[in-house]
């Protein structure tokens, strides 16, 4: 069994989330990915976010119906402060015969060396870095994966300007619904 771990605070989760999480389960034949809303990094204090409830609660929305999908809030029962090596052990320890992957932009890959223990993570995991167009430069003891695309969706951009998310078709339409039920980020107009 092939599992990828995928981490984010997924404010909101939107369809470039998903489109990333396809392409590496294509291009590895991965048999699922979890998707671990992490918590809200306390220095994203601009603008209006969602609860970690309604986060996570966005992901299982976006991902119901998905069969290679799964959500886990590890991360937001975890007490602080919750390393990605330990999510990892933890998961290994619930799926001892598979094979653990874990999917990162490039950014992501790129401050990978001031994680906390990454050399231990790396040898939990195997990484699958999705870039847009630019290859990320191999490490020694870590095994990479690359895979490239691109999707117009941003969390950043969908929370300061909700309604342009909602026209361009950025939002699964459960969310985009569970968005607007709830009145979410529209604090930042």
């Amino acid at each position: 069994m092939k599992i990828c771990l995928f981490g984010g605070t997924f404010d909101p989760i939107h369809l470039g989330h998903l489109h990333i999480a396809k392409a590496a389960v294509d291009a590895l034949q991965l048999s699922k990915v979890i998707f671990l809303p992490c918590k809200q990094s306390p220095h994203k204090s601009e603008g209006a976010h969602a609860s970690e409830q309604q986060r996570l609660e966005m992901c299982r929305l976006a991902t119901s119906g998905i069969e290679w999908a799964e959500v886990d809030e590890h991360d937001l029962l975890t007490k602080a402060p919750c390393y990605s090596w330990r999510t990892a052990e933890t998961i290994a320890e619930r799926f001892p015969k598979a094979q653990l992957f874990w999917l990162m932009g490039t950014d992501q890959w790129q401050a990978l060396p001031q994680w906390h223990r990454p050399d231990h993570l790396a040898s939990l995991v195997e990484f699958i870095v999705y870039t847009r167009g630019e290859a990320p430069e191999p490490r020694a003891g870590y095994q990479l994966h690359s895979i490239s695309g691109n999707h117009p969706a941003s969390a950043t951009k969908i929370r300061a300007n909700i309604q342009h998310a909602f026209e361009a078709d950025w939002l699964s339409p459960k969310v985009a619904q569970y968005i607007k039920q709830h009145d979410l980020y529209l604090a930042n107009k």
